[in-house]
């Protein structure tokens, strides 16, 4: 290091200590190189000015008189003099305390817990932007401003700032367990723990936000001005749209409330409880004297009319459209359908193994379709209660099923399905089909509305967000989605098929192969098949041309594939080409893809490359592992015989060429040392040979014997 000129190196100045005791998690420094902005987790980013050179001269100097004020106080007179000698001395800036340096500017506070900020560059020069990302999605632009350190005394306050822009993300921040759709589809609620939103469907934008309870379901009430919600304490809370207020809170059960549906006639709703009871309540408008005065004023509110009480928790209640009945999906893996009217019980439902955590009425009253834990939906008829299609849905429970509202386009009887597998299912209740599967959410979905007109459907998931679902006019053909749903399902379950099952009376090998079926080798495997199948018939042609043109030189050459005529190839070379792009480790898991009957078409082409002597030890390779496997059909098929003695003729002749050039080599390498031998100093010696004549002679030795004489 001491030989080394010109370079620079890093030397610790100090510590600059934060008001904050929570960990520095970032750092930034201005363009200009006059501020720096540092921030922890929390709430605040605190800002440092780096003074000019001119202004550490003047704090060192003010310093340097307090220290003399203070000597001169406290010392005698020799002490005055020393101080006086010693004081001529100026300290330079490089070895100035780093306080002296750069000093605390101020402390912006933020509106959320800081993830990381940055300088922007405005237009003008006297005020300093400053970004900041918090970690509630939420983007702050400030504006601070940057005094002359000239005009400030030490009475003065600190510069101000002031939050110029903000851009902040109107998502839920907790699992979306709601969505409800007004009745003329324009707007959307979705609740949450704490909090319940409105939206603009068109805009996509949030027009309200409330607190509110734990949400478990909510709906919109007739008129679209007010929303109630049922939460996990058992509350009914009603809020009014235009004024964002809670008018009232019903303390309807003891348990939460799981769901609620608002009557088809608009002038009642009910509710369904842990508590095993349903609840009905009536709306009502009531007027209430305003205080201190004699007038009144309308208000809304809920009347409770009856009570139904049930044998176990009540997870999902929906009225049929007609208004006649009422259907219960219960703990115990039943839905209960009672009147309306009387409440008396009309169905009892079974057949789920698991509870029913939701289920819809067709528009026409005549079906009702559940989803359960058990990962299967039944269609269900509500004349007589059978059970007309029970399938496998889906590969988690299923949370919401939901029917198309109408029958304008001949689809009352379509229904989609929402699952925890992220799934959204389109199906087709008469021909008990799947029209369509919606991915898109990477979490578990837990609520989903349909529009009345039935030209959207909006999800809710796990993942934070609510998604939109439109119709389009685009055609969907069922065979399609059927091989879509067949090709995906043939990837997934491949792999696992082809691992070669084990016989139980079998003996298992101590050593083998380690080989595992891939996509990649699966892949491998077909691209040597495809190879194979276009080669063979070019072989053919090419050989039938090669004799003819014999006999006929103007013959014109055969039509061929454009693979071969892109890269003016042959069959045989481009079937080796696709071979030996194969990775070694995956192929012989890529030739046990291949099926007997392509087997022939691969010795033809093996013959050939034995033949010219292409990549003998692949060729080799791949033959004997094809001879292994298929041993005992090669051996009983008389077409393959004459294929194999002449790979045996070929291959002897390409390994005798190999042997007669290692031969040839070995020759010449003793050439070679003889010749150094007689040329130079030193002897060149095979070391193998060496070891063998030393061990021959050690053994011809004679081992000296002792004799004791008595």
């Amino acid at each position: 290091i001491g030989q080394e000129v010109g370079r620079n190196y890093l030397r610790e100045r100090g510590s600059l200590q934060r008001q904050g005791k929570d960990r520095t998690t970032g750092v930034r420094f201005h363009p200009r190189g006059k501020y720096i902005a540092a921030h922890g987790s929390e709430k605040a980013v605190e800002l440092w000015r780096i003074r000019s050179e001119s202004e550490v001269q003047k704090a060192l100097a003010r310093k340097r008189k307090r220290r003399r004020e203070k000597l001169l106080a406290a010392q005698s007179e020799t002490g005055k003099k020393a101080l006086v000698n010693g004081e001529d001395k100026e300290e330079s800036i490089g070895t100035a305390d780093i306080m002296d340096v750069i000093v605390p500017y101020v402390i912006v506070r933020t509106g959320g817990k800081v993830r990381s900020v940055d300088w922007g560059l405005g237009s003008t020069s006297k005020a300093l932007h400053l970004l900041s990302a918090n970690t509630n999605n939420e983007l702050e632009l400030y504006n601070v401003s940057s005094k002359t350190p000239e005009k400030k005394t030490k009475s003065e306050e600190a510069p101000e700032y002031n939050r110029t822009f903000a851009v902040d993300m109107p998502g839920h921040r907790t699992d979306v367990r709601s969505v409800a759709l007004s009745s003329d589809d324009r707007m959307l609620a979705s609740s949450s723990n704490g909090s319940l939103k409105i939206w603009n469907v068109r805009t996509q934008s949030c027009i309200r936000t409330i607190d509110c309870g734990y949400a478990l379901c909510s709906s919109f009430l007739p008129g679209d001005k007010i929303v109630v919600v049922g939460n996990r304490n058992g509350e009914l809370e009603v809020f009014d749209i235009a004024s964002s207020t809670l008018i009232e809170t019903v303390k309807a059960h003891d348990g939460p409330i799981w769901t609620l549906h608002v009557h088809p006639d608009g002038k009642s709703m009910a509710t369904g409880s842990a508590d095993k009871s349903a609840k009905f309540f009536n709306f009502e408008v009531m007027e209430e004297e305003i205080q201190g005065t004699r007038r009144t004023s309308p208000r809304f509110t809920l009347v409770h009319t009856r009570t139904l009480k049930v044998s176990d928790d009540i997870l999902s209640l929906r009225f049929s459209p007609d208004s006649r009945l009422v259907a219960l999906s219960l703990l115990d893996n039943t839905v209960k359908v009672f009147f309306v009217d009387s409440l008396k019980l009309f169905l009892n439902l079974y057949g789920h193994k698991l509870p029913v955590l939701n289920m819809d009425i067709s528009y026409d009253s005549k079906l009702i379709v559940t989803c359960s834990a058990d990962k299967n939906v039944r269609i269900w008829g509500l004349d007589f209660g059978d059970c007309h299609k029970a399938f496998f849905a889906h590969q988690d429970s299923i949370m919401q099923v939901a029917f198309v509202p109408h029958n304008q386009d001949g689809n009352g009887h379509h229904f989609f399905s929402a699952s925890k597998d992220r799934m959204i299912k389109y199906w087709d209740g008469d021909k008990f089909e799947q029209i369509q599967k919606l991915e898109g959410h990477h979490g578990e979905i837990w609520a989903m509305t349909v529009s009345r007109t039935g030209e959207f459907l909006v999800t809710a998931s796990h993942d934070k967000s609510i998604r939109i679902w439109q119709q389009t006019d685009e055609q969907i053909f069922l065979e399609e989605e059927r091989e879509k749903e067949m090709e995906e399902l043939y990837d997934n379950t491949l792999t696992t098929s082809l691992e070669q099952a084990e016989e139980p009376n079998a003996e298992k090998n101590e050593v083998a192969a380690a080989g595992k079926q891939t996509t990649e080798t699966l892949m491998a495997g077909e691209k040597i098949v495809e190879a194979l199948e276009i080669g063979i018939p070019d072989l053919e042609a090419m050989r039938q041309w090669s004799q003819v043109k014999a006999i006929q030189p103007n013959t014109a050459a055969p039509d061929r594939h454009p693979i071969f005529l892109y890269g003016n190839t042959t069959a045989e070379a481009h079937v080796l080409s696709v071979v030996q792009k194969i990775k070694a480790a995956a192929l012989q898991d890529a030739l046990l893809v291949l099926p007997f009957n392509q087997v022939t078409a691969l010795f033809t082409f093996l013959q050939i490359w034995a033949e010219k002597q292409w990549n003998i030890p692949l060729t080799c390779r791949v033959l004997f592992f094809m001879l292994k496997i298929h041993h005992k059909q090669i051996v009983a098929s008389k077409t393959m015989r004459p294929m194999l003695d002449g790979l045996r003729q070929f291959l002897r002749r390409a390994l005798q060429k190999q042997k007669d050039e290692m031969g040839f080599n070995l020759a010449a390498l003793n050439f070679v040392g003889t010749r150094m031998k007689d040329r130079g100093s030193k002897d060149y010696v095979d070391e193998a040979m060496w070891e063998e004549e030393e061990e021959k002679i050690g053994k011809g030795k004679k081992k000296r014997a002792f004799v004791d004489v008595a």
